[in-house]
Order: structure tokens, then C-alpha cells, then sequence
């Protein structure tokens, strides 16, 4: 059975109030880069994965790395929900669209 492709999108908050805050907010945001997430818009990183056990696989990583506080969540779209995401003011950035999945077509 092929595997189809996921984007694993996480979302946080995370507190800035103090040195030692914004420290720990920094390393998680260049952990998820490192992790091959993008950013999407502020505080909204999005990565791409072939399935459901590599997208679990990601954020099996992301609890090795999280904050001591802060809110985060994670959500498992597949492409075809992430596709019928609405932007609704504003416009995609360079690096989404660079980014953006191609589909090869052979004849």
C-alpha cells in the first residue's frame, strides 16, 4: 500500500518574559529548522512526510525537545487538507512557495 504524504503542523506559544524564556523559545524554534520544519507564519512551523509513521515519528522528536513552558500543539494533516487550507488575508510567503511539493508526471 503506497503511503500517502502528511504535513505535520505545529503551533506554539511560548512565553519571552524573561532572558532565560526567550533562550528556550529560540532553541525550540531552531530544533523544529533543524527537524526540517518551516515556517509558515509566526509561531506556526509545517514540515512534510511520507505517512502517518513518519509524521508520528516528528513529533516523537518534538517531545524530546520541549520547553519546560509554554503551550504547543501539533496537528497530522494529509496534503489534500492542507491543499484546502483558505488564506484569508495576507499572501503565501517566498519561502512556501519555493517549497511547495511538485508532482511528477510520467508518460
Amino acid at each position: 500500500m503506497e503511503e500517502k504524504f502528511m504535513r505535520v503542523l505545529v503551533m506554539f506559544d511560548m512565553p519571552t518574559h524573561t532572558k532565560e524564556d526567550r533562550k528556550n523559545s529560540a532553541k525550540f524554534r531552531k530544533e523544529l529548522i533543524k527537524d526540517g520544519f518551516i515556517m509558515l507564519q509566526f509561531s506556526v512551523y509545517v514540515r512534510i512526510c511520507k505517512g502517518v509513521a513518519s509524521a508520528n515519528s516528528h513529533l516523537d522528536r518534538l517531545d524530546l525537545i520541549l520547553p519546560a513552558k509554554g503551550n504547543i500543539r501539533a496537528l497530522i494533516l494529509t496534503e489534500k487538507q492542507f491543499d484546502h487550507m483558505r488564506l484569508l488575508l495576507g499572501r503565501k510567503s517566498e519561502l512556501e512557495e519555493a517549497r511547495k511539493p511538485r508532482q511528477l508526471v510520467l508518460f
